[in-house]
């Protein structure tokens, strides 16, 4: 990019080019290529150098600082070997659910009248039974009734504002 333009204007053409223009402008700018093909890094990485060119880089007490943070870092010369994972053999039992305080205990019955039938859906340990079929959820017993789904709390009047 030429140098009449502002660095404002520099910034707010990066995003709008593409990962090869990017590669070359981070050339230009840092004076050595890259592979990097992220674009959003190179970006970001570009913007930062044009800005610490106009405005200056990092201070002198966050140089140094960094250099003191980089003098006790442990460098690793080349990757970690992969671990195998250990095989285990403990066998953990799904966490139990507490009861839902808006049902009432198991064995109770629900009864709801809906257009012009009394219905009435059996509270088990494990789900709830009506017309002979058990199932997971009150939800799943309203849509069995009305064809579409609903709130099975809702439509069983166990919350407050049910009809």
């Amino acid at each position: 990019m030429t140098a009449t333009l502002t660095i404002a204007q520099q910034l707010a053409a990066l995003p709008r080019l593409s990962v090869k223009q990017l590669q070359a402008r981070y050339a230009e700018v840092f004076g050595e290529a890259t592979t990097a093909r992220n674009k959003t890094w190179l970006v970001r990485r570009i913007a930062w150098k044009l800005q610490a060119n106009v405005e200056g880089g990092l201070s002198e007490r966050a140089l140094a600082r960094a250099r003191d943070l980089a003098a006790g870092a442990e460098l690793r010369m080349c990757r970690p070997a992969p671990v195998a994972p250990v095989p285990t053999t403990r066998t953990v039992a799904p966490a139990a659910t507490p009861a839902d305080r808006r049902l009432p205990p198991p064995g109770s019955t629900l009864t709801r009248v809906y257009k012009g039938a009394r219905l009435q859906v059996r509270v088990l340990a494990s789900g709830f039974e009506y017309a002979g079929v058990v199932y997971p959820s009150l939800s799943a017993v309203a849509k069995a009734i009305t064809g579409s789904h609903c709130n099975g709390f809702l439509f069983f009047g166990l919350t407050k504002g049910a009809a």
